[in-house]
């Protein structure tokens, strides 16, 4: 396989001619069921987008940061705290609680050279912040974006179209 160059165009058009919704309509059920879970109000709903768009940001999916971009300015959310989350770790923008549901979406994410992805200690913080269900949300709001993740990344919906027809 060869490498695409780096100055080359981008198309504008899926990878994957249908949307895999349609294919397997019954993620569908499991997408509304994840959106009912983390709707659930016991982790704000910008806290829950900035960790979705971290996770799409360490994946490397256009599709997904542009979308929780997206969803973090119609929610009114500063450009400041958007652009941000890619350097949240010496960023003004977040509260402790963010910067705690941040690094646990990165650890996560990212492989670790020195044993668990989540450590004890970063458990011990993110629980300082959040109660248990909270944890449960926000851990369920991480499954929630990697869920669509591979869809993301194999399908290549376009970014910047809407999250309810990425195929139109």
């Amino acid at each position: 396989m060869t490498a695409r160059p780096i100055t080359a165009e981008i198309p504008a058009r899926p990878r994957m001619a249908r949307d895999p919704l349609e294919l397997v309509p019954e993620v569908a059920e499991v997408s509304a069921a994840l959106f009912k879970a983390t709707g659930n109000r016991s982790v704000p709903r910008a806290t829950i987008s900035l960790v979705q768009l971290r996770a799409g940001q360490i994946v490397g999916s256009t599709y997904l940061t542009v979308l929780h971009t997206g969803f973090l300015r119609k929610a009114g959310e500063s450009e400041e705290r958007i652009t941000s989350v890619a350097s949240w770790q010496d960023s003004p923008y977040f509260t402790g609680a963010e910067r705690a549901a941040l690094a646990l979406v990165e650890a996560v994410l990212q492989p670790s050279a020195h044993g668990e992805r989540v450590s004890d200690e970063l458990y011990a913080e993110v629980s300082g912040h959040y109660d248990d269900k909270a944890l449960a949300t926000l851990t369920v709001a991480i499954g929630q974006v990697n869920f669509f993740v591979p869809i993301a990344l194999i399908a290549k919906p376009v970014p910047g179209r809407s999250f309810t027809d990425p195929w139109a």
